[in-house]
């Protein structure tokens, strides 16, 4: 509600300079530095700037200005080069909050996407290989920045676009054949193959040529041989049957599981444009394409004829446009291919296509374990469905100390070992590298999940049973800073989600939540909320009610369950 009175004063203020003398402003209406100063703010200097007039007759003209505009505005203060005002606090705190209590689960949302078609490439895990730790940031960052776009109105189309072709399925099929059993794989096949994965490298460090057997492997597959087609098969649908375990457990979705392997037959066609477009240059046998003294060239084919990770994305994102009519696409994947989203895009453009700039790189940083990146190749991976139950035991362990005759605890206790492992992740800016602690992740206080649930259980302990009349409220009571605080921050919900979907960053919806639960547990250690006075019990309820309306959709909003009881 603030944000949109800020709103409306700066747009009444370049409608007022426009017709009266006939410029344009840049106006800025901002936050105060010091709340005792105001809820919002308005620098003069570039009205004094353009219109050439003293600083005290402009200002005093922008402070009858806004006080014609008709807001729900308390009083309007010149104060040297600034206007500051105080909103109306009884208007505006029952505005918020009847809206809030009419509008349920649907408050905060946004229309910035209405019409608009994102495509969000997330999770997308190498098959044979077990779900890391490290495949968590992914494929919950994405989850979450689907759900809050759908928010904002955008249509979504989630797609896991799985690694299920390359140089490393030749590298599986040469440990296969030459260590592997068939038995032993089938009794347990990720875990078997991943055993495979690892030897390879330790012995191709001892005899490289393995490595050349692995391409040549490859290129069998290329050019389908039958046998290596046929483990390739088993290999991934043995891989999918253990990644759905985990997304099954972590409510997370998709529209399409088109891996690389899907665009082994759109891959000519965008290779024989490249070479009608002259583009495509020979170097030392490989096809390349330069992109400039700036950007290394892109490797489109190798000597061998084989097919790169590069060529399969642009066949992948010409597809996309075709398939989707993508507005943007987001590639959520991690920091360290940025060069390779930057070739892609250098490549579209130099197509002669004009979407390069709707393509997205949606960065993140590692997971680190002892302050090292862990790699499937040596065989340090720290496995995620481990994580995850380890959380769950955790939590299970807190529920009971906290409440041992509480009924549903297992599920309980899962959905709280989910929230600390994905609240962990999705607080921090996603750009930055996470040391995971998952005793720090699993506890009740602190910035955690668990704190956002325990303090959405607390208010739901508070209403259970009680009815409150929202029309008949003690309107004085906002005049309360511990009152308005929080109603100021409810009003807020929905510039953090628009903030998250223009940020490509849930972090932002993240900490919301966090001030808004630490307000809230400030404003109870104030308050009896459940008092003897109706008007002064309804205010507090709806209050209240309206917190944890908020919370439960924020949460929800990060892929996190919300309780009732905990």
């Amino acid at each position: 509600m603030i944000e949109e009175i800020k709103q409306e004063i700066k747009t009444k203020l370049i409608t007022y300079y426009k017709e009266k003398y006939d410029i344009l402003l840049n106006v800025v209406v901002e936050e105060p530095k010091k709340a005792e100063m105001g809820d919002i703010s308005v620098p003069m200097f570039v009205m004094v700037k353009t219109l050439k007039k003293p600083m005290p007759e402009v200002v005093s003209e922008g402070v009858l200005a806004i006080e014609s505009f008709g807001l729900p505005l308390e009083s309007v203060n010149p104060t040297g080069p600034f206007i500051n005002i105080f909103v109306d606090k009884k208007k505006v705190s029952n505005r918020v909050l009847n809206e809030v209590y009419t509008e349920k689960e649907n408050y905060g949302l946004s229309h910035i996407g209405d019409g608009k078609n994102v495509t969000l490439d997330y999770s997308s895990p190498n098959i044979a290989k077990s779900f890391s730790i490290g495949h968590l940031r992914s494929t919950m960052i994405g989850n979450s920045l689907k759900l809050i776009l759908n928010k904002c109105g955008y249509n979504t189309y989630a797609i896991n676009y799985l690694g299920d072709w390359g140089t490393q399925f030749g590298k599986m099929i040469v440990a296969y054949k030459n260590w592997g059993d068939l038995e032993t794989i089938k009794a347990d096949p990720i875990k078997e193959l991943n055993k495979l994965y690892v030897r390879f490298h330790k012995e191709a460090e001892a005899d490289p040529s393995l490595e050349d057997k692995a391409r040549e492997a490859f290129r069998q597959m290329e050019l389908n041989n039958p046998e290596y087609l046929d483990l390739w098969k088993w290999i991934r649908e043995e891989s999918l049957k253990e990644s759905q375990q985990i997304y099954d457990l972590l409510d997370v979705t998709f529209d399409s599981y088109n891996g690389e392997a899907f665009y082994n037959d759109k891959m000519d066609s965008i290779v024989d444009e490249l070479e009608q477009k002259n583009l495509l240059k020979e170097d030392q046998g490989a096809k390349i394409v330069d992109l400039g003294d700036d950007m290394p060239p892109a490797l489109i084919k190798r000597s061998d004829g084989g097919s790169l990770y590069i060529t399969r994305d642009l066949a992948a994102v010409f597809y996309r446009k075709k398939e989707y009519k993508f507005d943007d696409v987001l590639y959520v994947v991690g920091n360290e291919q940025k060069l390779h989203f930057e070739q892609l895009k250098r490549l579209v453009t130099k197509m002669g296509y004009d979407f390069s700039d709707n393509i997205h790189h949606v960065g993140f940083g590692l997971y680190l374990t002892n302050g090292k990146k862990a790699s499937t190749r040596k065989g340090n991976v720290v496995l995620l469905y481990d994580v995850l139950t380890d959380a769950i035991n955790l939590a299970m362990q807190q529920v009971e100390a906290k409440n041992p005759n509480i009924k549903n605890k297992e599920e309980i206790a899962k959905n709280v070992g989910l929230a600390a492992v994905v609240f962990a992740d999705l607080k921090n800016y996603r750009g930055l590298d996470i040391e995971f602690n998952i005793e720090n992740a699993v506890k009740f206080e602190g910035q955690t999940g668990p704190y956002l649930q325990y303090t959405g259980v607390r208010i739901a302990s508070i209403l259970k049973g009680k009815e409150f009349d929202p029309s008949n409220l003690n309107d004085e009571l906002f005049l309360k800073t511990h009152y308005f605080e929080l109603v100021k921050l409810v009003s807020e919900f929905k510039t953090a989600i628009e903030g998250a979907a223009k940020e490509y960053a849930p972090s932002i919806v993240a900490k919301y939540l966090l001030n808004l639960a630490s307000s809230f547990n400030k404003f109870y250690s104030l308050e009896k909320i459940n008092v003897e006075d109706e008007k002064t019990r309804n205010t507090n309820f709806l209050l209240a009610y309206s917190v944890r309306t908020v919370l439960n959709e924020g949460l929800r909003l990060l892929g996190i369950k919300y309780l009732e009881e905990m």
